[in-house]
């Protein structure tokens, strides 16, 4: 009795039907490239994102953001790239990241390259050009010939050295630009500004901090009932032994635009590009970059030659925006490291 039961219970399978077959496992699939370039991307991209982020909120109180904010131009076409690769190989959170950073530094970088809206004025037609003489070993019968073919109304001169004095003289600087505010000194701390029209001394900024370069100042007696307010520009830079802190002691000092009363301008070596939160401080104040205005934001001064460290714009030419700005220039010095720079501006001869 109990055997028929056990032999019932343990019919074939088969008499009750056959048994289903595996479910067939679909293979992962795999994205392209594989884990390899996405470690690969991903190690790429992150100097990207980052430098993105310390511009998008302006950090820059530390030397080495500092520099890696002074890439910013750089960092544009970089972050398209890589959004476009990682769109290829699916990588999709990456991907969105490097789209935003491409729209943020977008933005800010391209307006650099076009021509902005001249508002009409009439007045005196000035020429500044500021050259840095690179611990004086610029070149002085260039800076002459530079300074006459131009026309330049005003010259700032960075690095001035007693020895680069006495070279521009013999070359001619006195008989070209025979009125002069200078403060050699030694290596890179002396400056400079030459003129075709008489010049007065004046203050300007607050109190430069200890160990500060020489920045000085002088009203430009223009021909005419305005005058302009000239200062040569040359702070430390954020690199050196101090770090950033004497570079935003430095910026800090220099002064704020004119609303009324004669045009200011800055004319030197900032050691700051436009990505700068201090030199973008003086632009919100009331000074237009003049070679933003014109077109020309995105033209390197530093170094004038070679590829690394990368060129990037250090060199300028503010003005305030009473002054319409007709163009920019740009010319190599023999000896120097740096471009000079040519701002030609309007002085309205009218109005506050």
């Amino acid at each position: 009795m109990t055997h028929s039961r056990i032999e019932a219970d343990t019919t074939p399978l088969t008499r009750r039907g056959a048994p289903r077959p595996p479910e067939p496992v679909e293979p992962k699939r795999r994205r392209p490239g594989g884990k390899l370039a996405g470690v690969l991307l991903l190690l790429v991209a992150a100097p990207v994102v980052v430098l993105s982020a310390l511009r998008g909120v302006g950090f820059d109180q530390q030397k080495h953001a500092a520099a890696a904010i002074a890439l910013t131009p750089y960092a544009l076409p970089a972050a398209a790239v890589l959004a476009v690769l990682a769109l290829l190989l699916k990588r999709w959170l990456l991907a969105i990241v490097l789209v935003l950073c491409t729209v943020l530094l977008g933005m800010i970088v391209l307006p650099r390259a076009f021509v902005k809206a001249r508002p009409i004025a009439v007045g005196t037609q000035v020429r500044v050009l500021s050259v840095n003489l690179f611990f004086g070993r610029a070149d002085a019968a260039t800076v002459v010939k530079l300074a006459r073919g131009a026309k330049a109304d005003v010259l700032s001169l960075q690095e001035l050295t007693p020895e680069a004095v006495a070279a521009l003289d013999a070359a001619g600087l006195g008989q070209e630009l025979p009125f002069r505010v200078f403060e050699p000194g030694a290596g890179a701390t002396g400056t400079g500004i030459a003129a075709r029209h008489p010049l007065t001394r004046i203050a300007l900024g607050r109190t430069p901090a200890p160990g500060a370069y020489a920045q000085p100042a002088a009203l430009v007696n223009l021909p005419g009932p305005r005058g302009l307010e000239v200062m040569a520009v040359h702070p430390r830079d954020p690199v050196g032994p101090k770090g950033a802190e004497s570079w935003l002691l430095d910026l800090g000092a220099l002064p704020e635009p004119r609303t009324e009363g004669p045009a200011r301008v800055l004319a030197g070596d900032f050691n700051a590009t436009l990505d700068h939160s201090p030199l973008r401080r003086l632009l919100g104040q009331g000074y237009q970059d003049a070679a933003d205005q014109a077109g020309a934001g995105l033209t390197s001064t530093w170094p004038a030659r070679g590829a690394f460290p990368p060129p990037v714009t250090l060199d300028h030419v503010l003005v305030d925006k009473r002054c319409p700005v007709d163009r920019f220039d740009v010319f190599d010095v023999a000896g120097s490291a740096h471009r000079s720079v040519l701002a030609t501006f309007t002085v309205p001869g009218s109005g506050p």
